[in-house]
């Protein structure tokens, strides 16, 4: 494995683009298969992305806030304190593989957004205090833990379909999260991947002359120097601590009332205002918190340009039929035994080009929910097919991997070799599932 993963790695390193030479790529790539398989002209797929280049704003924004709101909490003294308690008791390379991929696994499986951002924190946290533990692998293990989101709490297909009135119901029905989430073949698969990927990631540590340790240069903190205090009214209110106690307790009444009315959901939002009332808390003052904020802004640069040109993606392969053409190809060589597994195989697939849950389901679940009808397959297990497909490829598809490279200061070349491997590992492990339970 060890000998596996460094050819990998020195592969990925010399061939992989930047995530927006790749996504640039992705778009001529989709533009050109879109002419070639279906009825578009060249300048139908260029309208189609000009009309889908915004339609991921509202999301683009939502993932700029829990990057840059994840990092102002991680930068309070509060916070950075208790990461590096923690992270002080891991001692060796080894151990730190283990913690840093169970702890992302179970925040992912809470929730995605969390576990993002968390398991990347974490990880430039332990990488301050383990000597010789692999950077890379330490980044790509807390990354891993993604791949486990649509199996999770708020994986939004199965959410999706638990729910009155969604898009499908005159189809499937109502599906409860009994037979979504919690059925045989998911927590087989959940339960596996959380006790087995830990171990493999260890099992993919380099040897110690290949190992790449982090630069000292991605663990400095700049600190940003306030400015001294002066006795008139705008100062003051800048340094007020009352002014912080108002805020947050208008914050913490609103997130106790929606756990109260709605029951523990955590949407982006949700987690977005948590992260934000807490930052405001740790932080003290809002001079504090607004000198964080501008620190953490800077990692978000990848998102905001490159978000855009995946929703264009998105546009054509939607309204060109060409993710249609994708589902096709498999339900054409399915049977009733290998039709789930096919379906996971399209959505990973798909996912490529259409990196949002909720976009693919929209897409595919038409094709898909078809061709169960006329297999006479189960609704429930061929939505989650779809939706661990759409968590899958996300391992080897920098889109997801922004927010993460962005907090460690890496790039996806430095992280994908690794990436590669879990996801041959968790594919076999969701191919059983969806095969034999």
């Amino acid at each position: 494995m060890k000998t596996l993963t460094r050819i990998s790695n020195a592969i990925m390193e010399k061939y992989l683009p930047d995530p927006y030479i790749f996504v640039t790529i992705l778009t001529v790539l989709t533009l050109l298969l879109g002419v070639a398989l279906t009825d578009s002209s060249p300048l139908d797929m260029v309208i189609y992305w000009g009309d889908g280049f915004w339609e991921l704003l509202a999301f683009t924004m939502q993932m700029v806030i829990v990057l840059a709101a994840g990092h102002i909490l991680a930068n309070s003294p509060v916070f950075k304190k208790g990461l590096s308690a923690i992270a002080s008791n891991i001692k060796t390379p080894g151990m730190a593989i283990i913690i840093i991929t169970f702890v992302s696994l179970i925040a992912c499986w809470i929730n995605w957004g969390f576990g993002l951002v968390i398991g990347a924190l974490f990880a430039k946290e332990i990488a301050r205090h383990v000597k010789k533990v692999d950077y890379r692998l330490l980044i790509a293990s807390a990354y891993s833990g993604f791949v486990i989101w649509h199996g999770g709490l708020a994986g939004s297909i199965p959410l999706s379909i638990a729910t009155e009135g969604h898009k499908f119901a005159d189809i499937m029905g109502i599906i409860p999260t009994n037979v979504t989430l919690f059925s045989t073949y998911n927590l087989f698969i959940v339960i596996v991947i959380v006790f087995t990927l830990p171990l493999f990631n260890r099992w993919m540590m380099p040897k110690e002359e290949d190992t790449v340790e982090v630069d000292p240069a991605l663990l400095v903190e700049e600190k940003t120097e306030l400015p001294k205090p002066e006795n008139n009214f705008a100062s003051r209110s800048e340094r007020s601590y009352i002014l912080t106690i108002l805020i947050s307790i208008i914050g913490l009444v609103y997130l106790v009332h929606h756990f109260i009315t709605k029951g523990f959901v955590l949407d982006l939002n949700v987690i977005n205002t948590i992260f934000i009332v807490l930052g405001i808390i740790f932080h003290g003052t809002p001079q504090r918190f607004l000198a964080a904020a501008q620190d953490a802004i800077k990692t978000t640069t990848g998102i905001v340009f490159q978000f855009p040109f995946y929703a264009g993606i998105m546009g054509m392969m939607t309204a060109s039929g060409l993710a249609a053409v994708f589902s096709e190809w498999f339900v054409n060589i399915s049977n009733e035994h290998t039709f789930y597994l096919f379906t996971f195989f399209s959505a990973g697939l798909v996912n490529f080009f259409i990196p949002s849950g909720g976009g693919q389901w929209a897409v595919q679940a038409p094709i898909m929910l078809d061709a169960a009808t006329t297999l006479g397959a189960d609704y429930a297990k061929t939505a989650m097919a779809i939706a661990w497909g759409d968590a899958w490829t996300n391992m080897i598809q920098p889109f997801w991997a922004l927010p993460a490279l962005a907090i460690a200061g890496l790039k996806a070349r430095d992280i994908m070799g690794f990436c590669l491997f879990v996801l041959i590992f968790t594919g076999i492990i969701i191919s059983i599932g969806l095969l034999f339970f």
